[in-house]
């Protein structure tokens, strides 16, 4: 059996943490802030955690 290929634009996009489990960054945050509030443009600026529902598919993309 081959060794498994990392999904490139996965691992771009995801940090597994320390105890395993699936860092991102949110979205909606790239252009078009004129009209979102300061207090929301600041909060997209955290990281936060993939759903479990979400993180069994997308930890299949980074094996290693």
């Amino acid at each position: 059996m081959p060794k498994m290929k990392t999904h490139r634009g996965a691992a771009k996009r995801f940090k597994k943490t320390g105890t395993g489990k699936l860092k991102r960054y949110k979205a909606y945050k790239s252009h078009l802030t004129g009209k979102k509030s300061a207090k929301r443009v600041r909060n997209l600026r955290k990281a936060s955690l993939v759903s479990s529902g979400d993180e069994k598919r997308i930890s299949t993309l980074l094996p290693y």
